[in-house]
């Protein structure tokens, strides 16, 4: 059985930057920061970690309760953003998903640095949630390739059996989406819808490049 672990931000979606607005709104709102300061990267990283970032660039104590404060904030503004934001599905994602979804040979999950509430309000505000029951989110972990391990574990628990971590197959944008794959033994696809060029992914040795993931033949032959 081929498990399918997706990433969110520039893999299946484009939100137009509706994550970054929203985080930063936050931290307007919750902590009455007046100037936003750049410097604290985004790409390929979990909630939880652009979070703790954020308050300490700010002068801001990167406490739980902090951490708490920002993310319950960030996940109040996020709808909001989405729709301001406008997005995208990107290519030949929606056409992709409804060949996979009725497969009983397929799994579909989510490997994203996206807190789980923020996962499901950015793929619910595109219609694409409930193609995935199960994956790896950002709430506790700093570093992706913990939460690659979460999603591992996740899809043993979703399956109720132990998973060959070499039927899967990891996709995502970003040089730290090839990186954790590799930390839990997974295949990696890497697709440059994101922030990421081919050429810096394919530096990074994924087994799959592509432009987007419209060539649904070349996948589903690997894939079986």
């Amino acid at each position: 059985m081929p498990i399918l672990l997706f990433d969110i931000d520039g893999t299946l979606v484009r939100t137009g930057g509706a994550g970054k607005a929203a985080m930063e709104a936050a931290l307007r709102e919750a902590f009455g920061i007046t100037e936003v300061r750049d410097g604290v990267p985004y790409s390929g990283r979990t909630d939880r970690a652009i979070g703790r970032d954020l308050l300490a660039v700010h002068g801001i104590d990167p406490s739980p309760a902090n951490q708490r404060t920002l993310q319950e904030t960030y996940l109040a503004q996020l709808p909001g953003s989405l729709t301001t934001r406008g997005g995208t599905v990107c290519p030949g994602v929606s056409e992709l998903l409804a060949v996979l979804g009725p497969q009983p040979e397929t799994l579909l999950g989510l490997l994203t640095g996206n807190v789980r509430s923020g996962a499901r309000t950015k793929l619910g505000h595109f219609g694409l949630w409930d193609y995935f029951p199960c994956g790896g989110f950002g709430d506790d972990h700093f570093d992706r390739d913990d939460v690659a391990r979460m999603a591992l574990a996740e899809v043993r628990a979703h399956l109720r059996r132990n998973v060959n971590p070499a039927d899967v197959w990891v996709i995502g944008d970003t040089p730290l989406d090839v990186q954790c794959a590799r930390a839990i033994g997974a295949k990696a696809i890497a697709v440059a819808t994101g922030w990421h060029p081919c050429e810096e992914l394919a530096a990074c040795n994924p087994d799959l490049l592509f432009e987007d993931l419209s060539d649904h033949s070349r996948l589903l032959a690997v894939w079986g």
